[in-house]
């Protein structure tokens, strides 16, 4: 089993969708978390974009990145260029990957146009994380 955390600036969007497609993409073969530098609480936005995609993540929460401070994992991926520059140091036997995902959560605009930037974003971590998972886990 592979053991992966996903970090973003707060925990609310980009690395809960994200660590949703991780445990669809990667099944039984995977333990994923997801973590912030800060903790902004799961996004409603994120759960509802998440749900039209058929997987929940209502259940998640929002948790610091000092939470996992002493567990060990094999792979560790900032979603935002903030949690990069400021993600902790890990262990050189941790295999890090990095993309800077748009942020939905400041999108502007109509209830459409915001849930627009946040199916937007989804398509691209979706697919990012699937790829992801095919490389590194199957």
């Amino acid at each position: 089993m592979k053991r992966i955390l996903v970090l973003c600036t707060g925990n609310s969007c980009r690395s809960q969708i994200a660590h949703g497609y991780l445990e669809y993409f990667g099944g039984k073969q995977v333990e994923v978390r997801s973590a912030g530098i800060e903790t902004h609480g799961v996004n409603p936005r994120a759960i509802a974009t998440m749900k039209e995609d058929g997987i929940d993540i209502s259940h998640h929460t929002s948790n610091n990145v000092n939470e996992y401070a002493n567990e060990s994992f094999d792979y560790v991926i900032t979603v935002c260029d903030n949690a990069k520059e400021n993600c902790p140091y890990f262990p050189a036997t941790v295999k890090s990957f990095h993309h800077n995902f748009p942020d939905p959560a400041k999108a502007n605009g109509s209830e459409e146009e915001i849930m627009s930037e946040f199916r937007k974003v989804r398509a691209m971590i979706k697919e990012y994380m699937k790829t992801f998972i095919e490389a590194n886990v199957h």
